[in-house]
């Protein structure tokens, strides 16, 4: 790559890093605005995380595994799953929820004409920082869990789960931001989005207590399951090679050819026979 290219490369950085660093700001000044009302947020979400956390915990007293999962596998992947729900929500979800009011209200208009990319501006405009407290959460909470199960992940478990979610969470953004352009036709389309947030709660089970067409869909067209899962498999040292599962398919393949190489001694031997000097080759 050539230096010119390069710096052609790292002006758009250049120029919008500052931009953001000035919606973040301005992010920060509203929510000190309302103390009580950042306070009561963050201690709603604990709320709720700790009555999922009761939920797991009724249903093992019940059972000792989902499928192929543990308690405290399942509570990794409850922690994984409200991870990325609050990193997303820190990022995304506030943008996304108020695209059709800004259609409605004309305020879309305002900003196609800012010379600034409209995505841009329209995606990263809020940043709530309650998402973060709550994410913090999150991470104590799969901390205790791998202490449970005797699990040191590695640095580079750990940068796996991290890349992990943050596809996760551009995956869930790509969704949402799709569903809200809908609003260009219906106006308010506020009530659909709210609808695909509401399903973040199907991806805190495993995808082993899912069965049918129900798992393939929310696996491969709305992947819920499968964003969930598989950084809390990494973690968990569930998630196996592709090289592991494809060998016993390959050994399969093998086997004929193994067992055909140990009848040529025996055809040699036949051919060499005075009486029966035949051609089998």
């Amino acid at each position: 790559m050539t230096p010119h290219r390069s710096l052609n490369l790292l002006s758009p950085l250049r120029r919008y890093l500052p931009i953001y660093a000035a919606l973040w700001k301005n992010s920060v000044i509203r929510e000190m605005g309302f103390k009580s009302n950042f306070l009561l947020w963050i201690v709603v979400e604990l709320l709720w995380f700790a009555l999922q956390l009761s939920f797991i915990a009724v249903i093992y007293q019940h059972t000792s595994r989902i499928g192929d999962w543990t308690k405290w596998q399942v509570v990794l992947l409850m922690g994984a799953s409200h991870f990325i729900q609050q990193i997303f929500q820190a990022f995304f979800l506030t943008n996304c929820t108020q695209i059709s009011e800004y259609v409605r209200t004309g305020k879309l208009d305002f900003m196609l004409l800012l010379p600034i990319n409209t995505r841009f501006i329209v995606s990263l405009r809020q940043v709530d920082l309650g998402g973060f407290v709550n994410a913090s959460s999150a991470i104590a909470v799969m901390a205790y869990a791998l202490k449970q199960l005797h699990l040191v992940p590695s640095l580079l478990q750990i940068a796996g789960f991290l890349c992990l979610v943050a596809a996760g969470v551009l995956v869930h953004y790509s969704l949402m931001f799709l569903l809200s352009s809908v609003s260009f036709w219906t106006v308010r389309a506020q009530g659909i989005v709210w609808g695909y947030y509401s399903l973040f709660n199907i991806a805190r089970l495993p995808d082993a207590a899912y069965r049918g067409f129900f798992k393939v869909f929310f696996t491969f067209a709305v992947p819920m399951i499968l964003v969930a899962n598989v950084p809390a498999k990494l973690l968990a040292d569930k998630l196996k090679s592709p090289l592991r599962q494809w060998k016993p398919l390959r050994n399969k393949f093998r086997a004929p050819g193994r067992r055909a190489g140990c009848t040529k001694p025996a055809v040699r031997q036949f051919q060499s026979h005075p009486l029966l000097a035949l051609d089998l080759t």
